[in-house]
């Protein structure tokens, strides 16, 4: 990272965190007029698949076109478990276009509460503030900045794009006196035109949010590149996890429905969440169990991907030990330490795709191997170790195992040889 650039991410506040960046041409601020920019964004725009680059592509347009921009922010809405909104920065002086993600945290901070955007992203309000020979207490910390940069006029415009989400962009100048009123009103019309292509993008990105939460990133990026019809798909070759929560029909007797939800919610963080750390694929919750796999073609080779899958269950063991310890966790529940889980790691041929009925479909993994790994981890409460491991796999690892002999399975010819990680002594 070069000096400029660590200056430059270290502007964002702690919650917003840059995803990608763009440098900036100056050799692109190409002259055109604004009617050039109009037909660009009535049809030129429209192939643009990526945002970054759409809103790249527009500022430097309205650079070409003679809008003394020097600094613009484009802020959009989500559907997001965890995130508040994504952002882009354009910075024409430091020649940088930033994409960056917002957490659901800035929204209990002072800094965005006193920052302009607040009033325009969560009731549609407009701000315009001209800078020069402002009193100090009329301007927010971030106009002060601004102000201080030379910037002379700055502005909040609201986005109609027909939900009800309040997308946002923000324009400064540092042209003397700021914006005339002629290039104010025919920023006003173009943002018209570009707010039709945020709206746009920002459905396609709440359902590539939808489908990746529910689904799972590969799952959801099939689904939404058309592959929903049943019975469509193809056969992978992965490493199938199958885990389940010990105790549970008891600990759900002793436990409200709200605490037992609060209680999965952490379990699952520490299994799930070890899976997706590690490159596996979450598809579905059962219950209290879960399925996961580890697809061959998404690691450099078959040992990396059983590299990764037994990497990610002495993970999950670790966290949930550590979930054990803490006595500050699930504050206000009683009786539910410690909490145990068996998992087993099994490798083979599935078939990812589209099952159920035409009105309800689920993308999952099915084939002989899934119920093989399902069988296998039934094996952790006779054999009294939470993790197995099939030979298949062991094949794969560099990891140093435990025999634990070979066991019958139901609907294997053959008994099966099961590994376990040595436990050092």
């Amino acid at each position: 990272m070069t000096e400029q650039e660590t200056r430059i991410t270290h502007t964002y506040p702690s919650s917003v965190f840059v995803m990608h960046r763009k440098q900036i041409n100056e050799a692109a601020f190409t002259p055109l007029t604004e009617l050039d920019l109009k037909r660009w964004l009535l049809h030129g725009a429209n192939f643009e698949e990526d945002l970054l680059d759409l809103y790249n592509a527009f500022m430097h347009r309205l650079v070409g076109a003679g809008f003394p921009i020097i600094r613009s922010t484009l802020h959009m809405g989500t559907l997001h478990p965890q995130l508040y909104a994504y952002g882009w920065h354009w910075n024409r002086r430091e020649g940088y276009c930033d994409e960056f993600k917002v957490e659901e945290a800035v929204l209990q901070t002072d800094s965005y509460r006193k920052n302009p955007l607040y009033r325009c992203i969560e009731f549609g309000e407009e701000f315009h503030q001209y800078l020069p020979n402002q009193p100090e207490e009329k301007l927010s910390p971030l106009m002060r900045e601004l102000r201080d940069l030379g910037h002379t006029e700055y502005a909040a415009l609201p986005m109609q794009t027909g939900g009800k989400l309040h997308h946002t962009v923000t324009f400064s100048t540092d042209q003397e006196g700021g914006f005339t009123k002629d290039q104010f009103a025919s920023i006003r019309i173009l943002l018209d035109l570009f707010a039709l292509h945020v709206g746009r993008h920002a459905i396609k990105r709440i359902a590539r949010n939808v489908m990746n939460t529910y689904l799972g990133e590969a799952a959801g990026q099939k689904v939404l590149a058309g592959n929903i019809k049943r019975g469509s798909g193809e056969p992978i070759n992965a490493i199938i996890w199958a885990s389940d929560l010990r105790g549970s029909t008891d600990l759900s007797d002793r436990l409200e429905n709200s605490e037992m939800l609060r209680v999965l919610n952490r379990y699952f963080e520490c299994l799930a969440g070890a899976v997706i750390d590690h490159g596996g694929e979450v598809l579905k919750y059962i219950g209290d169990g879960l399925l996961a796999v580890f697809p061959f073609d998404q690691f450099d080779t078959d040992s990396a991907a059983a590299e990764a899958a037994l990497s990610a269950a002495n993970s999950a063991l670790q966290r949930l030990e550590t979930l054990n310890n803490d006595k500050e966790a699930l504050p206000g529940i009683s009786g539910w330490r410690p909490l145990r889980t068996g998992i087993a790691l099994h490798s083979g041929e599935v078939f990812f795709g589209n099952i159920g009925a035409p009105q309800r479909l689920d993308f999952t993994v099915t084939g002989k191997a899934v119920n093989v790994t399902s069988r296998v981890e039934s094996l952790t409460k006779s054999l009294k170790r939470p993790l197995l491991v099939t030979e298949p796999v062991a094949r794969l690892v560099s990891y140093e195992l435990e025999g634990l002999g070979p066991h019958s399975v139901k609907g294997v010819s053959q008994p099966l040889e099961i590994f376990t990680p040595k436990v050092p002594h």
